[in-house]
Order: C-alpha cells, then structure tokens, then sequence
C-alpha cells in the first residue's frame, strides 16, 4: 500500500518550472535522514548522495517541477493575463482555479468567452491561450498590490483515491518524486554497489534545464530517468495507440522523441522484473521527451541510460490519474534496478 498521505503533499505543493522553491522544502526534508549526503546544486536541483561499494556513478533523475504559468499582465479591471510554463491543452482550462502566488498566495479562476455569446465557428474551434485570463474576484488597485509581473501561478486540485487509482493535478511528475523518496527509503539499510546520486531535478518541463546541469557535473556512469508515460487507453482509442496501459505494471522505456535508450539497460531492468516478479510493460513513445536525454547524453562520458515509466492518463490536463498498482511496481523496479547492478555484464553483446 503506497503511503496516500506523502503523495497526497506532494502533488499539492507548489512549484512551476523555474519556481520550485516550497517543493524543493518539502523534498529535502523528506530526504534529509534517507542520504548519506545532500546538497542543493545551484540551479537549484537536489541531490541526494548514498554511498555504494564502488565508486561508480549511478544518476536517477525526477524532476520537482509542475507544468504551470507565469503572469505577464494586469489590466485596468485587475484581470491577469499569463504565459505557459510547459505545455498545456487550452480546452482543459476553462473554469479551473488556480493559485497566484504573489506576496501572498491567492486563488483565481480561469476565464474566457462564454459558449452563449461565441460565434458558430468559434464554438467548434480550441480556444487560444492568448484569449484566457485570470479572474481574482477582486479590482486592479488591491491585485497589484500583492501580484507582480512574473509572480508563477499554479493549479488548485486536491488529490484523490478513486477505485485503484490516485487522481488530481500534477502527477507528472510529482508521483516520480514520491517513487524516488521511496526507494531511497527502501534502500536506506541495504548496501548497494555504486555511488547513488538521487537528483530531484528542476525545470524539465521547459528543457530538461536541470538534468542536463546535473548530469555534466555527477558525470554518471549508468542512468535512470524516472517520469510519467502516457497511457492512452481508452475507449475510441486503437491499440496501437496505447504506449502504456493503466494497471498493467511499471514501464520500462524503449525510446522516446528525445532518448533511444542503451539495449543493455533496457535488458537488464526487463530481466530484474521478471526475476522479483514485477509486473512491467514495454514502452515506446513517438514524441515527448525526459530527464532521461539529459543523463544519457550531458555527462562526460555519456551513461548507459534507461528509464523507469509510470502510466499516467490525461497528462498535461487538469487532472492526471495513475494506478496505485503501478506505483509500487515502479518503486520495486527502482529499487532491484539500482541494487542489482554489478550482477550484469554490462560489455556490448
């Protein structure tokens, strides 16, 4: 049974990419006795340290920050305007609060054009970003006084336990922190082969900034990267357009648009699943990207690199959903996955 009570923390705490401040907190308390060693990089990326048996590097990467906004504008009614930070789908949007984080946090709602007073052909047609704005309920002269122009602005969503599954906003990648918090949990009193950097990475969702930072200076010799995946399983959906299915295990990554994953790595962590009888599937994603690119490749001498995925619908919307199955299953992967590493020949074969 996963622990419902730290995700639920985690998942609600704010930090949009480039403003991961509280969420950094709350992860460094988490890891403060789970370590023997954490730091804070410069960027802003934690890293915690568990010495292994060798010294060896090996770097799994989750990233801390949410997909979120940023304000650009105040007008004469005290209306705010934004710009994204990280990719978002418009039609999911409307009507939605959201915290502006000013000198103080206060809630707003997302607003457009009602449907009644639309056009025909505007009401068959995805609104554009630009045409939103955020309603505080309150006018221009009491707004500026605690919201500025560049103050991050993040979703308000509780999260939930519905049938299997959690439910609620930022679960990518929130649920991939609570997975690393996890396995070093796991593996607090348990010796492991190589030097362990856990790295709580900022600003993927804008260009895997962190990693790459992160990375070029741990120098890994093997890499995780640890991030939701989709899972497009649902109905008028065909089969081939899956990637991954809710409840049918832990994915291990194949490729994606940014990362073709080492063939050793992929091998070792398929064989580690069927050893510990861990429930997995095989994931390949045309577009999108990771943490995953930026360890394989922003090191000195590049890693052997795969990833660990966890099947999440509705990424990017107001509200993502995982399988609390799947979670466990992506914590025991991890954990054989990082612990296990010298029992495989890692040579080209």
């Amino acid at each position: 049974m996963i622990n419902f009570e730290l995700l639920s923390r985690i998942c609600k705490t704010p930090g949009t990419s480039g403003f991961e401040q509280r969420i950094r907190e709350l992860v460094l308390q988490e890891v403060a006795d789970l370590a023997d060693e954490v730091r804070t990089d410069a960027m802003g990326n934690v890293i915690a340290i568990k010495r292994g048996e060798s010294d060896q590097r090996v770097m799994v990467a989750a990233h801390m920050d949410e997909i979120g906004f940023i304000v650009t504008h105040i007008d004469d009614d005290g209306f705010i305007r934004f710009s994204t930070l990280g990719g978002f789908d418009p039609k999911t949007l409307t009507a939605q609060r959201v915290i502006v984080h000013g000198s103080e946090d206060i809630i707003g709602v997302m607003g457009c054009k009602p449907i009644h007073m639309m056009k025909p052909d505007e009401r068959s047609k995805a609104y554009p970003l630009e045409d939103y704005f955020i309603d505080t309920g309150m006018p221009r002269d009491e707004v500026v006084k605690i919201v500025n122009l560049g103050d991050p602005i993040t979703r308000e969503r509780e999260l939930i336990e519905m049938g299997h599954c959690v439910n609620g906003k930022s679960l990518d990648n929130r649920v991939s922190v609570f997975i690393l918090i996890e396995t070093l949990r796991e593996l607090k009193d348990q010796a492991i082969p190589h030097d362990l950097y856990a790295v709580f990475t900022v600003q993927e969702e804008v260009g895997i900034r962190g990693a790459i930072s992160a990375a070029h200076h741990i120098n890994p010799d093997f890499g995780f990267g640890l991030d939701v995946t989709i899972a497009y399983d649902v109905p008028n959906a065909q089969s081939h357009e899956y990637v991954t299915r809710l409840g049918q295990g832990t994915a291990i990554k194949v490729m994606d648009g940014s990362t073709i994953c080492d063939y050793r790595m992929v091998r070792y962590l398929k064989e580690v699943a069927e050893r510990h009888q861990i429930q997995w599937q095989a994931e390949i994603l045309a577009k999108g990207g990771t943490d995953t690119a930026g360890v394989q490749r922003y090191g000195k001498s590049g890693a052997i690199a795969g990833a660990v995925s966890i099947p999440l619908r509705n990424m990017h919307q107001s509200i993502e959903m995982a399988h609390k199955g799947d979670i466990q299953h992506s914590i025991d992967l991890l954990r054989y996955g990082i612990a296990e590493l010298d029992r495989y020949d890692w040579s080209f074969r």
